[in-house]
């Protein structure tokens, strides 16, 4: 135990301080968190919305500019992970589970209540694909890209360890990040990674006992949903303690190949040509509306402000606080690749499969919606995506496969934040000791066990996006810092420097 640094120990007694707080006074944790995130959301709504673009902003700029020629390590390196294995990866961790969670149910919810069309109409229905495009596309996914650039740039090129706290350095000093705020800020990105994988496990139980008990009757209960925990937990703290190249890389590609089968038997068993359709012209409309949904506040009407609020504001303070883990994690699987090839895998490739994604699961929810005498859109969210099946007559297939993907991507986010806990209070260690990984396994599922036992749930997501303030501003700085170091770097490799212009050459004397 040698390797565990004071973050370890600070950021188990505050979570275990929080839990506490939750499990004594459930119902006034919620209540102070609650006020707490209305407070952020309503009063930051401006600043998440412009700090959000300007992230995108930035990652565009890489890929265009000549300094993304840069590898992330030593110029002769090559990648470690093939580009399939990589991609698979960093989608598991980034996305995976939500997408199953929020797949129909959240394009559903859209064309229900929308941001300003009358509910249920045409004008719904692209509204309700549009903006759930916008909410899981290449902003999301630009928040996870600039962290982790940042992580993979100063670990493998500029040696530092893989700690939030390294990338300050060229911005705060070595002093600041090797001393107490260095501390402060890894023990940050430690208690938002613990926060974010306990409220995953719990949600990610309540949906496979939600479609356990829609396919097969089974009790939807704590004491399922514990057992189906623990089981999880053996599950992947055995893949854990396999090593990366063998335990998350296997079940990685195993998510992707069963969400590949999940969404083309949808596809085939739903509305083929309309999911066609609205792929396309949601597409359209995502590129042509990105600027004014950007920035849409709404400053002058109540109603519309509180849905960008409970949806806009939200996730972006959500994506914002799983930035740590994510980041790390796609940091770490990311050596040998050049900024270029790295921006355009993290932005753009996962945004693009989950417009696909969306346009499968949303499209079929919503003809089910109208077709149907059933309001699905009154279930709990766990409940809808089996609500749709069970309208096909390939109702218990595509049950079953939609249990077995949420249960894969329910191990390799487990997995993978051992790894990223294990790393982050290990000084950066890339081959955190298994034992560390170990306690950190127990630790967030007892986290969330504890909380879905006290109804302690919802408080700990609202404390995940309370700590998204914080975190923000590290990530302006993390940007500041790596320009500054790029630039640096341009300088020395002589990428901007024009070349001369040749001199005419003399004329020969006659």
């Amino acid at each position: 135990m040698k390797k565990i640094s004071n973050v370890f120990w600070i950021s188990v007694a505050i979570v275990l301080a929080a839990v506490i707080f939750g499990v004594a006074a459930p119902k006034s944790f919620e209540e102070a968190t609650g006020n707490l995130q209305a407070f952020l959301t309503s009063a930051f709504g401006w600043y998440y919305l412009i700090l959000v673009t300007i992230i995108v902003i930035f990652c565009v700029f890489l890929i265009f500019s000549p300094v993304g020629a840069i590898k992330l390590g030593k110029p002769d390196e090559k990648p470690e992970f093939s580009r399939p294995s990589w991609f698979a990866m960093l989608f598991s961790a980034g996305m995976g589970i939500g997408l199953v969670f929020w797949g129909a149910a959240e394009p559903l919810s859209h064309f229900m209540d929308p941001p300003l069309a009358e509910p249920e109409t045409n004008s719904a229905y692209k509204e309700a694909m549009r903006y759930t495009f916008f909410h899981w596309g290449i902003h999301a996914w630009g928040i996870y890209a600039i962290v982790a650039l940042a992580l993979a740039y100063f670990n493998f090129r500029k040696g530092e360890p893989g700690l939030i706290s390294a990338t300050l350095k060229p911005v705060l000093g070595k002093k600041a990040m090797e001393g107490t705020f260095g501390t402060v800020v890894d023990v940050l990105a430690v208690v938002a990674t613990v926060v974010g994988v306990a409220t995953t496990l719990g949600f990610g139980a309540t949906q496979i006992n939600g479609g356990l008990s829609y396919l097969l009757g089974i009790p939807n209960n704590f004491t399922i949903q514990f057992i189906i925990i623990a089981v999880v937990t053996v599950l992947f703290i055995i893949s854990a303690s396999t090593g990366l190249g063998k335990g998350i890389k296997i079940l990685s590609n195993t998510n992707m190949f069963v969400a590949i089968a999940l969404l083309v038997l949808m596809f085939i068993a739903g509305p083929t040509i309309l999911i066609l359709n609205m792929f396309t012209d949601s597409l359209g409309g995502y590129i042509q509306n990105i600027i004014q949904m950007s920035f849409r506040i709404a400053p002058l009407n109540e109603e519309h402000r509180s849905w960008i609020n409970d949806w806009t504001i939200f996730y972006w303070a959500w994506w914002i606080s799983w930035a740590p883990f994510v980041g790390i994690f796609i940091a770490r699987v990311s050596r040998g690749r050049t900024i270029r090839e790295f921006v355009v895998g993290v932005l753009l490739l996962p945004a693009l499969v989950s417009f696909i994604w969306f346009s499968v699961f949303g499209t079929s929810a919503i003809e089910v919606q109208k077709a149907v005498n059933i309001d699905i859109s009154q279930l709990a969210t766990e409940e809808v995506l089996f609500a749709i099946f069970n309208e096909s007559s390939w109702s218990f297939i595509l049950s079953v496969v939609a249990i077995v993907l949420v249960s894969t991507f329910f191990i390799t986010s487990a997995d993978s934040a051992t790894f990223v806990l294990g790393m982050q209070t290990t000084y950066g260690s890339l081959i955190p000791p298994t034992s560390v990984k170990l306690t950190w396994g127990i630790a967030q599922s007892t986290v969330a066990i504890v909380l879905l036992y006290s109804g302690g749930l919802q408080a700990l997501q609202n404390t995940l996006v309370i700590a998204a303030f914080p975190f923000s501003i590290i990530i302006i700085l993390m940007m500041v810092s790596l320009y500054r170091s790029l630039a640096k770097d341009k300088k020395e490799l002589g990428l901007f420097h024009k070349p001369k212009p040749r001199k005419k050459p003399e004329k020969l004397e006659q």
